[in-house]
């Protein structure tokens, strides 16, 4: 999981910064060249999106420093946190079954729920069959872990 999540940030940071340091110049450069700045749309819009491709890539850069300070071997073998797989049960007896991910990479179809996310935070260090009460924007809502395989089980079951 940790090294998909690198590729992803690698493969946006990539493309940013080709976006910063070929195609935006060129697109600020043709945009100079119409004329009076102060009411030229395509500067300022070139100008913006340049404002935040740097402010992206800004983000994505911290972010792979703070997936290099991930340590599988600090991680819980025994509770929910970054990388788990977690089914739980709700009051009415529903069941939703998705990975715990790190920050903006939350993919609800593919199963994915952040760490950052109220469900994320409210299972943060529950354990298998746990009771934990979250906190949702419509009330709480209470739910039962019927099944965790955190990421340090994940990798010693792939053998690694």
């Amino acid at each position: 999981m940790l090294d998909e999540i690198r590729q992803k940030i690698e493969g946006e940071i990539e493309r940013l910064t080709v976006e910063l340091q070929r195609e935006l110049p060129e697109r600020i450069k043709t945009a100079m060249e119409h004329g009076d700045l102060r009411e030229n749309s395509e500067f300022k819009a070139a100008k913006e999106r340049q404002a935040f491709v740097e402010a992206r890539l800004n983000h994505l850069t911290s972010r792979m420093t703070e997936l290099s300070k991930i340590d599988i071997n600090q991680m819980p073998f025994d509770k929910v946190g970054f990388g788990s797989r977690v089914t739980i049960k709700d009051d009415s007896g529903d069941e939703y079954t998705f990975t715990i991910t790190a920050g903006d990479f939350i993919d609800l179809d593919a199963g994915q729920v952040s760490l950052a996310s109220p469900i994320g935070r409210g299972l943060l260090g529950a354990t298998e069959g746990e009771e934990v009460v979250v906190a949702l924007p419509r009330g709480e809502r209470r739910y039962t872990v019927l099944s965790l395989l955190t990421l340090p089980q994940q990798l010693e079951e792939q053998g690694g």
